[in-house]
């Protein structure tokens, strides 16, 4: 897995919790932030703001814009991302450690229904 995300981007990534089984994420950005590439294993996201975001990973990009309250499978990728909207990124990431393959599926970018 590439660069963890708590690390790469430290002002935007905090890490609220951890075990042996999971690891949960806050993150918050504002218009305009953008993050470094780094790495997610499986992972379920919990939107808490709607949000426009543009992730890019090598050559594929995509755009998406989720409403608040949105619970989504995340699959393990690698990515880089920007606010591309007028308001604030507010999600929780919980990553799965138990299981997850850890291996990106380039065929998926971004979250999924």
């Amino acid at each position: 897995m590439s660069a963890d995300p708590a690390v790469t981007n430290a002002e935007l990534y905090t890490v609220v919790f951890e075990n042996e089984r999971v690891r949960v994420l806050r993150y918050r950005d504002r218009p305009g932030d953008a993050t470094s590439p780094h790495g997610h294993p499986d992972s379920v996201m919990v939107t808490l703001s709607s949000f426009t975001r543009r992730l890019t990973s090598g050559e594929q990009q995509v755009e998406l814009s989720l409403e608040a309250g949105q619970v989504r499978w995340l699959g393990a990728q690698e990515h880089a991302g920007r606010n591309i909207g007028g308001t604030e990124t507010h999600a929780i990431f919980v990553e799965l450690k138990d299981g997850a393959s850890g291996v990106p599926d380039a065929a998926a970018l971004g979250p999924e229904l």
